[in-house]
């Protein structure tokens, strides 16, 4: 199927077949999709948690409006980003580019400078607001990139994040969690399997100029 047909396939999956698991292709290649997200200057401000464990996935339940695709699911990914974000960050960055594509200090030096003023005149609020904004551009990715995979999931905001984050043990890695992705296949009997899909008209969403 094209990207067309797979997005009409897609659907927020309210019952997940616990039966059935996601091969290692199929989750590498969601790992490596988050990876390729487009993110704000390339800084990629984001990690993600994949869990394949039923307990803490059923520990999760709970602190996830008792949605229970998060225990149905394959895997669960959560998305996550830092507590605290500094000029820090920005220097890791420079420094895998210059790695990677091996630039040099002077060519970089005014991009990296910008950047710094930028990451340092703005409030840890500011930078937390602007690195969810990019967690939300990854979750559209994956979901994407999962309906080609025809693989299933739900998009979750509904969850506590504090008790993710200390079920998870995310304060060590100076994380916290914003966004969940449960993933796997539909079951058989989840209602909204064969229900058509509700959009609106292309011409009452769409403007052209």
């Amino acid at each position: 199927m094209n990207t067309i047909e797979n997005l009409k396939w897609r659907y927020a999956v309210k019952k997940f077949d616990e039966n059935k698991s996601l091969s290692e292709i199929q989750i590498t290649t969601l790992k490596e999709a988050f990876n390729l997200t487009a993110t704000s200057y390339g800084l990629q401000p984001l990690k993600m948690v994949v869990i394949q464990n039923k307990e803490i996935q059923q520990q999760l339940v709970a602190h996830s409006w008792n949605q229970p695709q998060v225990g149905q699911a394959s895997h669960v990914l959560v998305l996550c980003i830092p507590k605290k974000y500094s000029v820090a960050d920005v220097d890791t960055y420079f420094s895998l580019v210059k790695k990677v594509r091996n630039t040099s200090d002077e060519i970089l030096a005014p991009f990296k400078k910008m950047l710094t003023d930028t990451i340092s005149s703005k409030t840890q609020e500011e930078l937390t607001i602007w690195n969810k904004n990019q967690a939300y551009i990854a979750l559209g990715n994956l979901m994407t990139v999962a309906a080609n995979q025809q693989i299933d999931s739900c998009p979750m905001e509904g969850f506590v994040p504090e008790k993710y984050d200390e079920i998870l043990g995310l304060d060590k890695h100076n994380l916290t969690s914003v966004l969940v992705l449960p993933v796997g296949f539909r079951a058989e009997d989840d209602y909204m399997k064969d229900l058509k899909k509700v959009r609106k008209n292309i011409e009452d969403i769409i403007i052209e100029m």
